[in-house]
């Protein structure tokens, strides 16, 4: 065998349980550091309650005084209808498959069934699509000629939201960073700037200075030049997780994505981890599936994927931003 001809097509059920719930719930999508919404009904209408203000009154008088109701804000997240395609030529495919295959445990690779074919092609289209999906939620910009233009995401939601003076922002400067230490003037900066109900909400424990890998790379340098032993055994063994002031500092590893875009490539942002919103939907639009198949005629193996996807800064007033000029 030196290729794979059966097709494989998931749609409705097949298509959430098999293929997208795997990468977009659980610890999957506790991985992308962000609320993720699946499936929700078309359009997906997100509700923001502002819990009701100082409701005790002093007890002197009978009748009732609780009818002002809390304040309720409502946003509509605008889901695009999106697809993937990857072209694999037959002998190149076949390879990357029995590579998958030969991961598993217990697997007699003089026999392989049609069901472990299919879990191997599977995984493999699966990883690359939710990589893309990550990628496009940070870095999409449907104005862009090509890239990642399927959808506005995160960065681009937010650059509108400081040009239009919805967001409190900041600046520091290729300089700047010559000092280690300043990404702590930067941290501090974000939350100095914050609106107090975002410092209201780091009890929760969902608030997260999510940055880019330059800044989080001078962090953890900042944090090596400590006199301690246990810097001495951070930098020899590596940081796990990044904190400061018992924030999480999240590195959005986007780089090499940002590199051919007009959005800004060393940022930070301080926000609640719910207020940014990823929603993908599979089953409120005809059409939508994930294909597999071999096209005879090229000797190509296809894969394609139709969905819908969007982002949504739920408050922006719950954002803070700082950004190299």
């Amino acid at each position: 065998m030196t290729y794979l001809e059966n097709s494989k097509q998931y749609t409705g059920s097949d298509l959430e349980n098999i293929f997208f719930r795997p990468i977009l719930t659980g610890q999957s999508a506790k991985e992308l550091g962000v609320r993720v919404l699946y499936n929700m009904p078309q359009a997906a209408h997100i509700q923001l309650w502002d819990g009701q203000r100082n409701i005790l009154q002093k007890f002197t008088t009978a009748g009732w005084n609780g009818s002002t109701p809390p304040t309720r804000t409502e946003k509509t997240i605008n889901l695009q209808r999106v697809k993937a395609e990857i072209g694999f030529s037959a002998a190149d495919y076949f390879s990357m498959v029995y590579e998958k295959i030969s991961t598993i445990v217990d697997v007699n690779m003089e026999d392989l069934s049609g069901t472990i074919l299919e879990r191997a092609e599977t995984e493999l289209f699966r990883q690359v699509l939710a990589e893309n999906i990550r990628a496009t939620m940070w870095a999409g910009n449907s104005a862009a000629d090509d890239g990642y233009n399927t959808f506005d995401g995160f960065l681009k939601l937010i650059e509108d939201g400081v040009t239009a003076s919805r967001i409190v922002d900041s600046t520091y400067t290729e300089s700047n960073l010559a000092d280690n230490s300043y990404v702590t003037t930067i941290f501090d900066q974000l939350w100095t700037n914050a609106d107090p109900h975002i410092q209201d909400l780091k009890t929760d424990g969902q608030l997260a200075y999510f940055v880019s890998s330059d800044l989080c790379y001078l962090y953890e340098k900042h944090l090596d030049q400590k006199g301690v032993d246990a810097a001495y055994i951070d930098a020899v063994n590596g940081r796990p997780q990044l904190a400061y002031h018992g924030i999480p500092v999240i590195d959005v590893r986007m780089g090499s994505y940002l590199a051919d875009t007009s959005l800004h490539q060393s940022f930070a942002l301080l926000t609640d981890r719910r207020n940014l919103v990823m929603a993908v939907n599979t089953a409120d639009m005809p059409g939508n599936e994930v294909r597999m198949w071999y096209n005879p005629d090229v000797m190509e193996n296809r894969q394609r994927a139709v969905f819908m996807a969007g982002c949504l800064l739920l408050d922006e007033k719950l954002i803070t931003y700082a950004y190299k000029q």
